[in-house]
């Protein structure tokens, strides 16, 4: 098999992309797995594989050719300049994302806290901790196979970030019942125990499920079927229930004046800002990306 004839095979699961896409897929393929340069590739050097290496090429253009994305196929992505290890129990890091971390930072050299919520592969909280060496960064994540990429991938890049499982809906919920029982003393229900000091972060950030599921039937398949729901989906008549629970713990765990960042749903992007003013958060931005789309939030704890 030749170049061109590894491009068109592509060119039936990339149809809307054109040729560009299916190129671009394949040139990462050879130049990660086999070691080419772009001057390989068109001087004809696919040709010249070995046995081995044509039966490994042949198995990763199956999988291809499904629909996998070339992510998952080769077990890594980039992201802020870092290679991260994915497979299929991780959301794949977008480059739009990498676009928060300039953000995430305080004004002179003093020790600050982070917390990500939601962690996926570790790519926010890795990154900030690499980017920023005063930034003390903690993660969490619902899913245990998360974790344990995302700690892989701590390990890896040489990156010191604290990662707890937790469920924020339930930490949300817990927080909420605390503070109705301070309200009123005489109850005899016990309060919930969760370890989580108050005021304690400078900077909360999450990239939470967003899509609403009436949004599936115009995603791409190899979006859907490979890339975890978990991660992906809210319910369409709930579209904010994770940045509201965030919103509800980022009163409780933020410094006063501290940060709170989110990656958005352009749709919902005004519903956010009036959800973040109504959780009593001051000075909501929303914060395009490179594209011009209402990307993000950044929020101040009054």
């Amino acid at each position: 098999m030749n170049y061109r004839e590894l491009c068109k095979r592509l060119e039936k699961v990339y149809p809307s992309e054109g040729w560009s896409e299916a190129t671009a897929i394949v040139r990462l393929v050879l130049e990660i797995r086999f070691g080419m340069t772009y001057t390989d590739i068109v001087c004809g050097k696919v040709s010249e594989l070995s046995e081995d290496e044509q039966l490994s090429l042949e198995e990763i253009m199956q999988r291809l050719e499904k629909g996998e994305p070339v992510q998952y196929v080769l077990g890594e992505a980039d992201f802020d300049g870092h290679t991260f290890h994915v497979e299929p129990g991780v959301l794949i890091p977008r480059p739009e994302t990498a676009e928060l971390i300039p953000h995430l930072k305080v004004a002179g050299d003093q020790p600050y806290r982070v917390l990500d919520i939601g962690t996926g592969s570790g790519c926010i909280a890795i990154s900030t901790a690499l980017d920023f060496t005063n930034a003390e960064v903690e993660a969490w994540d619902i899913s245990e196979d998360a974790l344990r990429i995302a700690k892989g991938n701590a390990e890896l890049l040489g990156a010191k970030v604290k990662f707890e499982q937790h469920d924020i809906l339930e930490v949300a919920e817990i927080l909420s019942v605390n503070r109705n029982l301070s309200a009123n003393p005489d109850s005899t229900i016990e309060p919930k125990t969760f370890c989580l000091e108050p005021e304690v972060f400078d900077i909360i950030v999450s990239n939470p499920p967003y899509i609403a599921e009436k949004e599936a039937k115009d995603m791409s398949r190899n979006v859907l079927d490979y890339e975890p729901s978990i991660a992906l989906f809210v319910p369409d008549d709930d579209p904010l229930r994770f940045y509201r629970a965030i919103a509800k713990v980022g009163k409780y765990a933020l410094k006063p004046e501290g940060q709170l960042y989110f990656e958005i749903n352009p749709l919902y992007a005004e519903e956010m800002k009036a959800m973040l003013e109504e959780e009593g958060y001051k000075d909501t931005e929303l914060l395009e990306d490179q594209f011009g789309k209402q990307r993000f939030t950044k929020s101040i704890r009054s």
